[in-house]
């Protein structure tokens, strides 16, 4: 992904925490039990800290470019799965109550894991200036 396609992402990202955040904290309050408002609120806690992970991306993206790291990357890519997956399914969960929604949110938190990891692999190629 290129740098303007990261911060994108990460902006559209946060647009859509910030606003399913409201809807949860407002709209769903008195609809969902305490346990769904609660699966709720950790599916955008970790789409917030996604999303700005996304947008630190874009900032160091040229420093990364520079000393050719090439698995940096997949780590937007893995970082936005993770969100679909882990925040997606946990959302789903929460207005459905299906259980099974729950059994795709370790999938999304492989992806999240992955990313990081690739983040630390690639944070060593880095020189010092």
């Amino acid at each position: 992904m290129q740098e303007r396609h990261i911060l994108a992402s990460a902006a559209v990202s946060m647009f859509i925490a910030i606003a399913l955040g409201a809807f949860g904290a407002h709209g769903l309050k008195q609809i969902l039990s305490v346990e769904m408002l609660a699966i709720w609120q950790t599916a955008v806690q970790y789409q917030l800290v996604h999303g700005l992970a996304l947008f630190a991306l874009a900032i160091v993206y040229p420093r990364f470019a520079q000393v050719g790291a090439n698995s940096f990357k997949f780590i937007a890519p893995c970082f936005i799965v993770g969100t679909v997956l882990f925040s997606g399914s946990l959302y789903a969960l929460a207005l459905s109550g299906i259980k099974v929604l729950g059994a795709i949110t370790p999938l999304g938190g492989i992806a999240f894991l992955a990313g990081w990891l690739l983040l630390a692999k690639n944070a060593f190629s880095l020189t010092s200036e």
